[in-house]
């Protein structure tokens, strides 16, 4: 990808220990840019239609092989959340290096009838550093950087993360995210820097810089740079009610002014690449959107770059299946990001082609503006495999000391001091208890997309060698200042310390199995903590991490000091510096704070409890209101939605004979489940059982009464008898209804009192033989009165 790539390779070539195959052709020497469009031309002329189409071809690491790299030729792929190189998620630096090179050395290997060789590119989601491989930096989420205000720092997180994507021999990061979160019930309301797009628009410039180089620098696209990519074009943070890839309905030129208004920046700031969105404007999806993705973003806006779709995300536009759709490259959708059903789509986009369903004219712009981007990232100068490249294989550069410094910095200025009756900062020699299981668990405050997509889960502090956690990093503070710190989650102590710093927050979550209905926040852990520690008059900083503001108001009203932490990541030494006033509290919001709970979007000061720019220094110990306590959803008991979207709802455990299943998810007691893609990534379940295993869903507290609707599928039918069990009820053979519903897609089972004695909070599934379902959801509901169990 470097400028002195194509030097490189001449030298190891004259030296003789080139490991190229020796008759790949090498393209000429690098021309003026001023000739890029002439380079291009070329290319193309000697490009097949098969070998165009394959440009743009984006399928996951998972479903294909090298040998299919060396046949098809894709022009990209990627890992997705959930992927590692050689199916390892967990797989060290030195094995995505080592994947990037057999899929390079693969692509480049020389083409029959003196067709172009043309490398292909790996593109990964370093939303929040390179995160996906362990030991990389952790920085805080966007919404915390967003609080810091500070393009610079923005800037030099930028650059740590392509040096650290650069080691495993990745030329491709599908970030900066600009998205202007209207409604903070949506799930990737983290992901955006703030509701207010004059504080967006700089700071992904900003990072497009630190990734790409500043335009006009001899490095820029050279070695300690990768591309960039804006996203998502646009409007998915304006959906109604906050729902993932949802409608965005309103006045075109009014949504532009608040969704597009980012993307200027970020062009001038010279991203080669923009990914279109899930959502739809006025009811038309973005990627088959042609008024979006052309007249607007290329007419209006001037980019000359590469649109890259979203996962399947062309498979959602009307009359549209993952393997079919024209309508998306017509649209001005420049890479298909197809994980899974490559070949199908390849096969139909050539037949396209050769039917005039899809001009060539319209082909050869889109594998242009491919080759292009390549171009322009030193790619078609030379051939050099991913570890022969800058920083390549340097693994002592993936979480270096000097990027974990950033990100340290990071975290302390994006801390935002909500409330504080002079607790803060910690007076040197305190007596401090730290408590909360939030306090030592660098997945939770990491966040989603960490190591795996939805992040948490089972991924303890072992998985992150080099982080800090909150507590670690409290503790090292702490003493260094003659006190004394002690962890204890569940707040419990023999003498009484001087000060509680109670850690607590959202469990981790991705897109759309972090949608809420609400913004009060359900787990009551931190408030039982900050309630117990004011009946024992021990003084508290309630240390709250979130991927959006929620409403807080009994917390608050609890605590002597409140911090909104955000997703500070693998830092927490950062929280400690401000906590003990080592650095200045500097952190504003970018997002409004709730007063209330209830269910509408909050944008402005209507409403809110805090405005953004909200932010107090450890001066200010101006006493704070006490906070009406009362919210409408929390009082309206457990959650009816048991199984939504690819996510249990909190208080909703999946049991098995020998442990739990972690957000129905893993292996245990006879049961394997994995995720799948039914309306949207992972959004169901594949449930394989063994002999005898049970499946159980239960809500500790729930309510009774209630009946279920499960959405299923069953792959494999019973291989022998089947029980359902509903509370207390007697187990209900439904070895015939299930065996029936194979190959019928998916159906609704309903269960009422008809066939249950007793609907209380727990579903079970009993298996005597091996068994293979589908789960698409799991709801409570009041059924009406009569209303027949049905399969």
């Amino acid at each position: 990808m470097k400028a002195f790539w194509m030097a490189t390779a001449a030298a190891v070539a004259l030296g003789g220990c080139s490991t190229l195959p020796a008759d790949v052709e090498t393209p000429a020497a690098s021309a003026p840019m001023s000739d890029e469009d002439a380079r291009v031309a070329d290319i193309l002329s000697r490009m097949s239609l098969e070998r165009k189409v394959a440009q743009l071809i984006q399928p996951q690491i998972n479903s294909f092989t090298p040998e299919d790299m060396e046949r098809y030729r894709f022009g990209s792929y990627l890992n997705g959340g959930n992927g590692g190189p050689y199916g390892d998620e967990y797989a060290p630096a030195s094995e995505w290096l080592r994947y990037a090179d057999e899929m390079y050395l693969a692509s480049v290997a020389p083409m029959p009838n003196g067709e172009p060789v043309i490398p292909t590119i790996w593109g990964t989601d370093a939303v929040h550093g390179h995160t996906n491989v362990v030991k990389a930096t952790i920085f805080p989420h966007n919404i915390g950087l967003g609080a810091t205000r500070d393009a610079d720092l923005l800037r030099r997180i930028g650059e740590a993360t392509a040096v650290e994507i650069e080691v495993t021999g990745i030329d491709w990061n599908f970030s900066p995210t600009v998205a202007v979160a209207r409604d903070d019930r949506w799930g990737r309301t983290y992901e955006s820097y703030s509701e207010d797009p004059a504080i967006v628009a700089p700071l992904g410039a900003a990072l497009v810089e630190g990734l790409q180089g500043r335009k006009g620098d001899p490095d820029r696209l050279g070695a300690g740079h990768v591309i960039a990519t804006a996203k998502h074009f646009f409007g998915d943070g304006g959906t109604d009610q906050g729902v993932d890839q949802g409608d965005v309905n309103g006045d075109i030129e009014e949504l532009k002014k608040i969704h597009a208004a980012p993307y200027p920046a970020t062009i001038a700031a010279g991203v080669e690449t923009i990914m279109a969105s899930f959502n739809s404007i006025n009811g038309r999806k973005m990627h088959g959107n042609e008024a979006m993705l052309t007249d607007v973003l290329r007419g209006e806006l001037g980019f000359d770059g590469l649109v890259v779709g979203d996962w399947n995300g062309h498979g959602q536009v009307a009359g549209c299946t993952n393997t079919d759709c024209p309508q998306s490259l017509l649209a001005g959708l420049d890479i298909y990001m197809v994980p899974d059903d490559w070949k199908g789509l390849m096969d139909n986009l050539i037949a396209q082609v050769e039917d005039g369903t899809i001009p060539m004219a319209r082909l050869d712009e889109a594998v242009g503006r491919v080759l292009r981007m390549k171009l322009r990232a030193g790619l078609l100068d030379g051939f050099v495999k991913p570890s022969d490249r800058p920083n390549a294989g340097q693994y002592e550069l993936i979480g270096s000391p000097e990027h974990r410094a950033i990100a340290r910095e990071a975290v302390a200025k994006s801390q935002v001091i909500l409330k504080n009756n002079g607790v803060l900062p910690l007076k040197e020699g305190a007596n401090v208890l730290v408590a909360g299981t939030a306090a030592d668990d660098i997945a939770q405050a990491a966040g989603g997309w960490t190591l795996t997509w939805q992040g948490g889960g089972d991924l303890d502090n072992s998985y992150f060698p080099g982080a800090t956690s909150i507590w670690s990093g409290l503790e090292t503070a702490i003493e260094a200042s003659g006190g004394s710190a002690t962890l204890s989650a569940d707040g419990s102590y023999d003498a009484k310390p001087d000060v509680a710093i109670v850690v607590f927050g959202e469990e981790p979550y991705a897109e759309f199995a972090g949608d809420r209905k609400h913004l009060g926040f359900t787990d009551e852990e931190g408030l039982e903590l900050l309630r117990k520690f004011k009946a024992e008059g021990v003084p508290t900083v309630a240390v709250f991490l979130s991927g959006r503001p929620l409403w807080m108001n009994r917390e608050m009203n609890a605590a002597d000091a409140f911090v909104a932490s955000w997703l500070p990541g693998g830092e927490g030494a950062g929280i400690a510096d401000v906590l003990t006033g080592a650095m200045p509290a500097t952190g504003k919001l970018g997002f409004s704070w709730p007063a209330t709970c209830d269910f509408g979007p909050l944008n402005g000061p209507d409403g809110a409890l805090f405005q953004v720019g909200y932010g107090r220094s450890l001066t200010d110990t101006s006493p704070a209101p006490v906070l009406d306590e009362n919210c409408a959803p929390l009082m309206q008991g457990a959650a009816k939605d048991w199984y939504v979207s690819g996510r249990l709802a909190d208080g909703v455990l999946a049991n098995t004979a020998t442990g739990k299943l972690d957000n129905l998810r893993g292996e245990a007691g006879g049961i394997f489940a994995i995720g799948l893609d039914r309306n949207a990534q992972e959004d169901a379940r594949a449930i394989s059982f063994g002999p005898g295993a049970f499946l159980e869903l239960v809500q500790a507290g729930g309510d009774s009464g209630y009946g279920y609707r499960v959405t299923y599928e069953v792959q494999t039918r019973p291989s022998a008898a089947v029980y359902l069990k509903v509370g207390a009820s007697e187990p209900l053979d439904v070895t015939q209804e299930l065996s029936v519903a194979e190959g019928k897609g998916y159906r609704e089972m309903i269960l009422t009192d008809a066939c249950m004695a007793d609907l209380g909070p727990s579903l079970t599934i009993t298996s005597q033989g091996p068994f293979k379902i589908n789960i698409g959801s799991v709801v409570r509901e009041e059924f009406a009165e009569g209303t027949d169990c049905s399969f």
